[in-house]
């Protein structure tokens, strides 16, 4: 059988060691070796026998993974932490390849969180471009009213810019506790950007977390659960993204 070919780039992004745009630059710096030999062209076609090092680091080629992983509060989204506090990487002690989360929830964060070694992938995931929606139920202090809601469908200003159209939708309001809980559907990947939407109307969020990404759900799921997505998933999640990789 005849060996694919593929873009030395993408073969490295896909080994889960850096982005795309990463390995084109360590590409032209000349950091990267096919068969011994420096290679700085942009576009060299590699098969899946050559021998190829980053930084003199020989290059792995995993088996892909593709998980999805119900993270509970007071988990830090990294593959390590200066403070030892516990990692999402920590409950997949028996694997042996690295993975690494795709995006970011905060700390006191919950919910649907994905995991992979496949640095393209993640990429296109969390790339703005492509805005994959993410759906979140927050429990906020005090009413979100219904002129709120329009404003937050429309679109509002934070200090890093205007967000997207959101999709809001009041769930329950408990006038005794003076709380609400509301999905919220976004399509950015900013910083605390649920928190910090909710807070530009006073509403501290007491309890949040996603629920949806893109085709998933946590379907079956408790707190600290895991389980691969199926291909067909990935394939789903590929096509969202438009990505053809």
């Amino acid at each position: 059988m005849t060996e694919q070919f593929e873009r030395l780039q993408k073969v490295i992004a896909q080994s889960g060691v850096t982005s795309r745009r990463k390995a084109e630059v360590l590409i032209t710096e000349g950091k990267v070796t096919v068969n011994g030999e420096v290679v700085k062209t942009l576009g060299t076609k590699v098969k899946p026998s050559d021998k190829i090092e980053v930084e003199g680091i020989p290059l792995e080629n995993p088996n892909k993974l593709y998980i999805l992983f119900h993270k509970p509060t007071k988990v830090i989204t990294s593959v390590s932490d200066d403070k030892g506090r516990t990692v999402v990487t920590d409950f997949f002690p028996q694997l042996k390849e690295r993975i690494f989360p795709v995006g970011r929830l905060d700390y006191e964060t919950s919910g649907l969180l994905i995991l992979t070694n496949d640095g393209e992938f993640a990429n296109h995931m969390t790339h703005p471009r492509y805005k994959m929606k993410k759906k979140y139920v927050a429990k906020l202090k005090g009413f979100l009213l219904r002129e709120q809601v329009k404003e937050l469908e429309k679109g509002i200003m934070l200090e890093d810019g205007k967000t997207a159209p959101a999709i809001v939708k009041v769930k329950t309001q408990d006038r005794e506790k003076n709380t609400t809980l509301v999905e919220i559907t976004i399509s950015e990947g900013r910083n605390r950007q649920v928190r910090r939407m909710f807070a530009h109307f006073g509403h501290e969020v007491v309890k949040l977390s996603r629920i949806e990404y893109g085709n998933l759900t946590l379907k079956s799921l408790n707190a600290g659960d895991a389980r691969e997505l199926s291909p067909h998933e990935v394939k789903q999640l590929r096509q969202m993204a438009q990505y053809k990789g």
